[in-house]
């Protein structure tokens, strides 16, 4: 990613990492997080650890919980939705400004399909962990080429969360996102064909959301058949 360029921050590299964890899912919803830990892992200070535990909390992908300390974030369904929803919002305007400027990054363009090479590569060794965030990554640099920095840290948050979601909630092994989804966006976005562009993200979302269970499951428990066989007769 951009951030992990030469001269990041001491605080910045180690909140990549952890980011990296994140959307690797090497870190699953609910582990708990201590500054103690992570302070000994990285050798930095506590205060660092918790300046990054901050920053991960506030784009949601770290929940601190009063008197327990620190958790990866356990999306329930109802935040799942509203977070999917709100990710299909921000990317769709971003892949119209990109379609937009479709002609200007070409060169940007075939740096994605090496990306996009990358992630092939680990699908195909069965690098999994990989391939999931190598697709996450895709998303954010094509975001980066809308030029609009606020709308592409707020997908950055979205798409962490999203890795969460996926680790909770989908029921196939598959790769979140298909390949070949990616590179036909890049050719629609290259050609400035923009309805086109947009009508692909929207299916490529869809099939993300297809393989997710996010059901609520209400039914009322039988306890007289789970425990029948115990009842005591008089």
């Amino acid at each position: 990613m951009n951030a992990k360029a030469k001269g990041a921050t001491q605080d910045q590299k180690i909140y990549e990492h952890i980011f990296d964890a994140i959307l690797e899912q090497r870190l699953a919803p609910g582990t708990k997080l201590t500054e103690e830990g992570l302070g000994e892992v990285f050798g930095v200070s506590r205060t660092i650890i918790r300046r990054t535990l901050s920053r991960l909390t506030h784009e949601g992908v770290v929940e601190l919980i009063p008197n327990r300390g620190a958790y990866v974030a356990k999306p329930d369904i109802d935040s799942a939705r509203q977070i999917l929803d709100a990710r299909r919002l921000i990317e769709l305007a971003l892949v119209e400004r990109v379609a937009e400027r479709g002609p200007q990054v070409k060169r940007e363009l075939q740096l994605l399909r090496l990306l996009i090479d990358e992630e092939h590569a680990s699908s195909a060794r069965a690098d999994t962990g990989t391939a999931i965030r190598l697709s996450g990554e895709f998303h954010l640099e094509l975001a980066q080429l809308a030029n609009n920095e606020p709308l592409a840290n707020f997908l950055r948050s979205l798409v962490s969360q999203t890795s969460l979601i996926i680790a909770m909630y989908q029921t196939s092994q598959q790769s979140n996102c298909a390949i070949d989804e990616h590179s036909n966006l890049l050719d629609a976005i290259e050609q400035g064909d923009k309805l086109t562009a947009l009508n692909l993200m929207a299916e490529h979302l869809d099939h993300i959301e297809a393989r997710l269970a996010l059901v609520q499951n209400e039914q009322e428990v039988d306890l007289e058949k789970v425990f029948g066989h115990l009842k005591v007769k008089g």
